[in-house]
């Protein structure tokens, strides 16, 4: 079953269970979803290009809280943080610290990096790599730790 298949599936599930919450994060999820086929004009998406959308709108979730936290506003931070779980679930399991690290230095090595100038072509083969189970903000942190 392709993600957006399961995401239709979710939909669905939710409608039923009457859950209102998780049932508003879905379709914004799939409003997102059909905005970007239009936009790549294609019917479906390919699931890398659906794990791309959900990490980005989980960010955009993750932003959102951050303000909602600074501004003082407890109850809306709480819907966002609430969203972002919901939309977790369709991410694929995060590479832990020490598998990440150990993608890192292989890949520094196969690109031959020497020095932190060579920091873009390996945090972007990291990327490829690491297809969506890291952010690109970890990853670039590491990469720069890593390097000489």
């Amino acid at each position: 079953m392709s993600l957006q298949e399961r995401l239709s599936q979710e939909i669905k599930a939710a409608m039923l269970a009457k859950d209102a919450d998780k049932l508003s994060a879905l379709r914004m999820l799939k409003s997102a979803m059909g905005y970007a086929q239009i936009e790549r004009k294609t019917d479906s998406l390919s699931d890398a290009d659906f794990i791309a959308l959900v990490q980005k709108e989980v960010k955009k979730r993750k932003d959102s809280f951050e303000q909602f936290e600074k501004g003082g506003r407890p109850e809306l931070a709480e819907k966002e943080k609430q969203e972002i779980v919901i939309l977790e679930a369709f991410l694929p399991q995060a590479l832990s610290p020490e598998e990440l690290e150990q993608l890192v230095k292989a890949t520094i090595q196969e690109v031959g990096a020497t020095s932190k100038k060579d920091m873009g072509p390996v945090i972007k083969a990291v990327q490829v790599k690491a297809a969506g189970r890291a952010d690109g903000k970890t990853i670039s942190s590491l990469v720069g730790k890593l390097l000489p």
